[in-house]
């Protein structure tokens, strides 16, 4: 009889895991999609070794954000349209990579980059400076990518500036954006005006992304057409610097469930 009871608590158990995973992958599928931070692109917004969960339904469902084969080939179905300053995954339309930048151009926006500065349809982007974005010139991440820096060449174990500036979008959002050189490529761009259907995406660390500025045939992003977008980023769940998730000393706990803003 005991042994009986023994076996049928072993099975019952199986069974709540068994049914605790399908139901965290279904969760998965229709709704989020994990993500970590690979580069630098996106800083000091997002670290490399950030990890997040993408919201997949903040703008209806794509060929590439669809949960098994219920979404149309091309297009978009419950769509919502994503805002200026949302940060959002979306994948590559060339090269079938996921990218992670923010919206910063919307249908018909004309863009421009002049000395450093964001223009949208005419308009300056005003910027605030903030200080001094600080980190150690060191590998970072599994990709053991090293930083660049405002201030030279500083050697492994040096201190690594970036400018730091808060620029204010036209709805009023606030973000941190980063300068490493005042006149660097992007920093002085033509008008891109963007097409209808589709979004044009820029880094936070604005010297060292290769975003919408850049043709797709150059290795840039390019104009991303809605169907590529597959969710919204909007908070940061867990965050590593090591270039190990199990390097538990190199957590870091003041990034655990922040919002990204």
């Amino acid at each position: 009889m005991a042994k009986d009871k023994a076996d049928g608590g072993i099975v019952e158990t199986i069974k709540t895991v068994f049914w605790a995973l399908v139901i965290a992958g279904v969760f998965r599928t229709l709704f989020f999609q994990p993500f970590w931070i690979p580069s630098e692109s996106m800083k000091d917004t997002l670290l490399i070794g950030d990890f997040l969960f993408v919201n997949k339904m903040a703008y209806g469902y794509s060929k590439y954000s669809c949960p098994f084969a219920m979404c149309p080939i091309s297009g978009r179905i419950f769509a919502s349209e994503p805002k200026r300053g949302d940060v959002v995954v979306f994948r590559h339309p060339v090269n079938n990579t996921d990218f992670i930048k923010r919206v910063i151009g919307l249908p018909g926006d004309k863009i421009q980059m002049k000395d450093s500065v964001l223009y949208i349809n005419g308009v300056a982007a005003p910027q605030e400076p903030d200080g001094v974005f600080e980190e150690i010139y060191e590998a970072q991440g599994p990709m053991r990518n090293l930083p660049r820096c405002e201030n030279g060449a500083v050697g492994a174990g040096g201190i690594c500036t970036k400018s730091r500036f808060i620029e204010t979008l036209p709805e009023g959002q606030k973000h941190s954006i980063l300068n490493i050189d005042p006149d660097g490529f992007g920093d002085n761009t033509e008008v891109f005006t963007v097409p209808v259907g589709s979004y044009f995406f820029m880094g936070d660390n604005r010297d060292n992304s290769q975003d919408s500025r850049y043709a797709q045939a150059a290795g840039g992003v390019g104009f991303v057409p809605a169907e590529y977008l597959i969710g919204r980023a909007d908070r940061i769940m867990f965050s590593s610097a090591g270039s190990r998730m199990l390097y538990f000393w190199t957590w870091r706990s003041d990034r655990y469930f922040k919002a990204v803003e």
